[in-house]
């Protein structure tokens, strides 16, 4: 017979069953019985962070850079609310995270106990799904179907909400066989008409793109094997979105760069001029479209994508399919050989295309004065690419720059809040992408204002003797919001100025790291090697230019024509001190 055991037990036992390895949480009292359980046990490692929000954004790094599922534990209340920004990060990009929340007893439930919080309402349109667990007899299925839900079809957040009295309780578990969930089975194969059709447009295509995004990530190293192959026999030029970077390398001829808000001119420029857009585990958000009425009018449009919700949701395509990106581009990679298609002549559009590449938009003005960011991002490049580096960012001009100069050649190495833009996110992702892969030279690239979001979590990395490299670039500013008053607001720069900011160096010593600066460009690659050469977990605090700002650039409700290139493009009043950089 089953032997029975608390819910607390339970929990841990069908963790273990699933092949949890570690725990990103913060305990409390709603969650004591859980912790208690976890000290008896020996096979799955918690990582004690020093915010909940924190334990999401690790749990999103290790999901990120490892392909596993992230998993975070907090206790009810403030612990459960304060995880429901990075619950929505995981949400909008798409990343597989289980987070197990503390609940106060089911008696005392809606009755304004302390430390509770409706979390089941709260995270109901932030989750892929959510469960209130109010019988031990059924967290071990419970828990089992969480991580199917939140690893098949589109990846997502889910959260499991277990009341005290729950996790006390004693029930029977034993681990459930094949999970399947009974309304939710996402299609991952497409027809082969389906196939045959997108194959058959992609050919007889004379201006064709790649559109690219997360989900081919998503899919797993084969995905990004299979879209270099499918590049190579199509000969098509390759762009991506932000989250998409690595899906196929940045070295490659064919590719063209990102593309949207802050991608490149000849990426932007191919977008709207292609007569077929073949669009790959994206979803056309409004970052990449630009104005919706002038988003490239004469091409096709075939869209491929696991969640059937994503597509005609933002534009009106010719073709669409539903199903996984990595099984469609096996399919398409199949029948292009077998139909023995000839590599097409795409002759003229590469033409058209070089034209476009030779307004060289991401040159920048070079200082031996001041440190531009895009000198500094392409100087940690220029060092550390042959050691094939895990990059993660905050959220701003820095992680733009970074996106822009910071090239990838393989998946699951860029590591950034796309869809919420969450300041705050680099840090604890580093930690989680460390924690996954202990021998990787991992690097948060972050703002001086962004970094101060979770910068609490220097102590984590200090704990679990981490060598978590953090890259500030220090402009004193929260540098977009004053690109934008820049842009926008005819320079008056309000609250955008990053006032009483801490010594970094100090902070970081304070905290048991290596702390380093760098304040001028006869600095910066002497700088880069020490924080490299250095064992443990290093802060560089680089001073860069502070009135620089990030092109190219599409500004808001603009088509992809009306891109601006520079700040000499920038029509209407600014500041003095910005145009006194132009």
């Amino acid at each position: 017979m089953t032997r029975e055991r608390s819910g607390a037990d339970i929990l841990v036992e069908a963790l273990t069953d699933l092949g949890v390895e570690v725990i990103f949480g913060y305990p409390g009292g709603a969650v004591l019985p859980i912790y208690d359980a976890l000290f008896r046990q020996k096979r799955i490692r918690h990582i004690l962070v020093r915010h909940e929000q924190a334990a999401t954004h690790a749990a999103e790094g290790y999901a990120r850079a490892t392909g596993k599922p992230g998993v975070v534990l907090v206790t009810s209340g403030p612990g459960a609310t304060n995880a429901v920004t990075g619950i929505t990060d995981a949400l909008m990009d798409s990343i597989p995270i289980v987070v197990l929340t503390g609940q106060v007893p089911t008696t005392l439930i809606g009755t304004d106990a302390f430390q509770e919080a409706d979390t089941v309402g709260i995270t109901r349109h932030v989750t892929k799904h959510n469960y209130l667990v109010r019988d031990p007899a059924k967290l071990g299925d419970v828990i089992h179907e969480a991580f199917y839900i939140a690893t098949a079809g589109r990846p997502g957040p889910v959260v499991v909400d277990i009341p005290k009295d729950v996790q006390v309780a004693s029930a029977p578990y034993r681990k459930p066989g094949v999970i399947e969930h009974k309304t939710y089975r996402p299609r991952v194969k497409a027809d082969a008409a389906e196939i045959e059709a997108i194959v058959d447009m992609l050919a007889a295509a004379e201006r064709p793109i790649l559109y690219t995004g997360g989900g081919i990530i998503n899919a797993g190293p084969g995905a990004s094997q299979l879209l270099r192959e499918l590049a190579r026999i199509s000969g098509a030029p390759v762009t991506s979105t932000l989250m998409g970077l690595g899906a196929f390398p940045a070295s490659s001829p064919q590719w063209l760069g990102m593309l949207g808000m802050h991608g490149t001119y000849e990426a932007n420029m191919a977008m709207h001029g292609c007569d077929l857009m073949l669009c790959l585990g994206a979803r056309f958000d409004d970052r990449v479209t630009g104005r919706l009425d002038a988003f490239s009018p004469g091409s096709r449009k075939i869209h491929v994508d696991i969640d059937r919700s994503s597509i005609n949701k933002n534009v009106r395509v010719d073709l669409a399919v539903v199903g996984d990106v990595g099984l469609v581009l096996e399919d398409m990679v199949r029948v292009w050989k077998a139909r023995q298609h000839p590599k097409p002549d795409l002759a003229a559009w590469w033409k058209r295309i070089d034209g476009w590449r030779a307004k060289k938009s991401l040159a920048f003005r070079a200082s031996k004065q001041e440190i531009m960011p895009q000198q500094a991002i392409r100087a940690l490049w220029q060092a550390t690419h042959a050691l094939n580096p895990i990059i993660t960012t905050e959220v701003g001009q820095h992680q733009m720059w970074a996106a822009q100069h910071f090239g990838f050649d393989a998946p699951n190495k860029w590591l950034t809040s796309g869809g919420l833009g969450t300041m705050g996110y680099g840090l604890p992702a580093a930690i989680g992408a460390q924690i996954g892969n202990p021998g990787a030279l991992v690097i948060d690239i972050a703002g001086e204002a962004s970094i101060q979001m979770n910068i609490q979590e220097l102590g984590t990395a200090t704990q679990y003797r981490l060598p978590v490299k953090l890259f500030i670039l220090n402009n004193e500013y929260m540098g977009m919001v004053r690109q934008w008053q820049d842009l926008t607001y005819g320079g008056r720069y309000s609250e955008s100025y990053s006032d009483a900011l801490p010594d970094f160096v100090k902070l970081a010593e304070a905290y048991g790291w290596t702390g380093l600066r760098i304040e001028n460009p006869a600095e910066l690659e002497d700088g880069i090697a020490r924080m490299l050469k250095t064992d443990g977990p290093v802060l560089v605090d680089c001073r860069v230019a502070k009135l620089a700002n990030c092109f190219p650039m599409i500004p808001s409700g603009a088509a992809h024509t009306e891109m601006l290139l520079d700040q000499t493009e920038v029509s209407g009043e600014m500041g003095d001190e910005a145009k006194a950089l132009v």
